[in-house]
């Protein structure tokens, strides 16, 4: 049997993002053959979709799509283990089936989702692409989350930045130019709620309390303290709103006079950013190659 060294089994992953197990005994299976090795992953790539299914998937894209008649807009986040996949032809091609899948059948619901007929996939369910392309691609493939746009909007703008960021937001007067200006806005500016009084009060309160803690130390009167921290927690709120920041196009202007100059009003918005809140696993790929040659 020929030695397998841990450069193959890096190449193997690389070529296949199949777990370094899996790329081992694949490799000692095959004598070394990198050829021979990849194509009995993809032959047994099906057995091994449900070991899989426990990865972590904190890569991945989002992806804008509208319906026939342009009235509505889906934003959806598909993620896979590594940036490699994202990239891979297969798993662009689902995302884009499952998108307008959702959008056409008006279902935002991720589980009612998986038991659809995927578009474009000879019959399949989604879910059931979804396990084929687990076993093709050798990694855990996870539909994250689904936002649709309120056909009741006078207007949407959409904006993605690349595959890794995107925003939909709905005005209530017909002036694209100006939301598509806004989602751009929210895609760099991340803010949280439309406006101040929407940020849920608890968070309000426990930033209030951290303002209080931080002045009590200044020595100075309880009233200006007072101040101090109204004038701190107003600064804070205008910072997560959308209407309170200014706007990346033009910093001396604010979005809220923004939208009073074209007598606007935002409705609604979603920014989707991919793996955000998502905890990501590292791993010291030299370090796990030594610990499994150390125990085989």
């Amino acid at each position: 049997m020929a030695m397998i060294t841990a450069a193959q089994v890096k190449e193997l992953r690389e070529r296949t993002s199949v777990g370094m197990m899996d790329c081992k005994k694949a490799l000692e299976l095959a004598n070394g053959d990198m050829e021979l090795a990849i194509e009995e992953l993809r032959k047994s790539g099906r057995a091994k979709a449900d070991k899989k299914s426990g990865r972590i998937a904190a890569e991945g894209i989002v992806m804008i799509r509208g319906n026939d008649d342009a009235t509505r807009a889906v934003l959806i986040e598909v993620n896979s283990e590594t940036d490699f996949v994202a990239r891979d032809a297969n798993f662009l091609n689902f995302v884009e089936m499952v998108a307008k899948t959702s959008i056409e059948s008006n279902v935002d619901d991720v589980l009612e989702l998986a038991n659809l007929e995927l578009m474009g996939y000879d019959g399949q369910t989604v879910e059931e692409a979804r396990q084929t392309l687990v076993a093709k691609v050798g990694e855990n493939i996870h539909i994250r989350r689904i936002y649709f746009t309120n056909p009741a909007a006078s207007s949407i703008g959409t904006y993605t930045h690349g595959n890794r960021i995107g925003v939909c937001v709905e005005l209530d007067v017909d002036n694209k130019d100006l939301a598509k200006d806004i989602a751009m806005h929210i895609a760099a500016s991340k803010p949280i709620v439309v406006s101040p009084d929407e940020v849920p009060a608890d968070l309000v309160e426990k930033e209030k309390e951290i303002y209080l803690a931080q002045a009590a130390s200044s020595g100075k009167p309880q009233e200006i303290i007072e101040k101090m921290v109204a004038g701190r927690l107003k600064k804070y709120l205008d910072e997560i709103s959308l209407i309170g920041q200014p706007f990346v196009k033009d910093p001396d202007v604010t979005i809220s006079t923004l939208l009073s100059k074209n007598r606007a009003k935002v409705l609604a918005f979603s920014r989707f950013e991919v793996g955000e809140g998502i905890e990501k696993e590292t791993e010291d790929f030299v370090e796990a190659v030594m610990s499994q040659v150390k125990s085989s």
